[in-house]
């Protein structure tokens, strides 16, 4: 069996694999799983980027790669949806997740960094230099709304309803009702 996933020091993906391996460790009582994760897939099956792993894939020399789930949909490729407890999909998990981490390389061949275990979550935004921001809060609206979450769900993108902002008072008017704010829950 072969298997493949991005560089970790250049990917974001990369690190995220090696953190579910070590939630997977955790998560099925397994010791050493991590490490043996790591010693047995060959260092030619790390790539660069997650997509260069699928030419990999269709051509049949790895079994099974590591890549968002966003990807293997919009690839049309078969995926398994691993638990919770391994996915860094839950925002309620995040506790559970920080207590993994990676240690990379950083912008300087000398330095290292600590990544820890955290939810993977997207934001949307509308810079305050933007050219109309009436149109960016209709478009926030559109991503947020119905239609929009169908769209991002079909891509793989399921989102978080509603959407979770810390400085509600700082939105327009019209994107405000599609949010929660985080401030008056703490």
């Amino acid at each position: 069996m072969e298997y493949g996933h991005s560089n970790p020091s250049a990917d974001p993906c990369g690190y995220r694999t090696l953190l579910c391996w070590q939630l997977a460790e955790k998560y099925y009582s397994i010791p050493g799983l991590y490490k043996t994760l790591i010693v047995s897939r060959p260092l030619k099956n790390i790539r660069p980027k997650e997509v260069d792993l699928l030419a990999l894939l269709e051509a049949g020399e790895l079994d099974y790669i590591f890549i968002y789930r966003s990807v293997a949909e919009q690839h049309g490729g078969p995926f398994l949806i691993l638990p919770d407890e391994m996915n860094l999909r839950s925002v309620e998990l995040s506790e559970y997740y920080s207590q993994v981490g990676v240690e990379l390389s950083g912008a300087h061949p000398e330095e290292r960094i600590i990544r820890k275990g955290a939810p993977i979550v997207y934001g949307i935004t509308i810079p305050k230099s933007a050219a109309s921001p009436e149109w960016a809060a209709r478009f926030v609206v559109f991503v947020l709304g119905p239609e929009g979450r169908r769209i991002m769900e079909t891509s793989g993108q399921p989102e978080i309803v509603p959407a979770r902002v810390d400085n509600f008072e700082a939105l327009p008017l019209i994107v405000r009702p599609f949010v929660r704010d985080t401030k008056s829950e703490s």
